[in-house]
């Protein structure tokens, strides 16, 4: 557990001063969600277009970590909007690290949550041929 100690004034020194505190594995946890949010953060377009591309998921490899998946999921779904999916994608997150989920069990859903996601946003603007 952390000692309390006085928050630094810069917000990106008590980033780091969190981050080289953490354990390895919550510390890719943290670069995960921090990409998450700053993609969701710059790569929001203003408008969508009318065509849903098809996904092209990847396979899933042996072993694979819940923050790979992620990675390999938004890959995949490019077309998918992830601050609409941040809630959901969160409590997964949690479920393992927190909660001691297993990571292939966590991944299913993960998997599941892109695809309901992706079926959702072909339902709003289906496909045009």
């Amino acid at each position: 557990m952390l000692t309390p100690t006085p928050a630094p004034a810069d917000p990106a020194a008590r980033l780091l001063r969190l981050f080289r505190a953490l354990p390895v594995a919550e510390r890719e946890t943290l670069l995960a969600f921090a990409e998450f949010l700053a993609e969701r953060a710059g790569g929001a377009a203003a408008t969508r277009p009318a065509i849903v591309p098809e996904p092209a998921p990847e396979p899933r490899p042996e072993g694979e970590r819940v923050v790979a998946a992620i990675k390999r999921l938004a890959r995949g779904y490019p077309m998918l909007d992830r601050a609409a999916m941040l809630e959901e994608t969160s409590a997964l997150m949690s479920a393992h690290v927190l909660q001691g989920r297993p990571a292939a069990e966590v991944i299913d859903a993960l998997e599941a949550l892109f695809e309901r996601h992706y079926q959702q946003q072909r339902a709003d603007r289906p496909m045009q041929d």
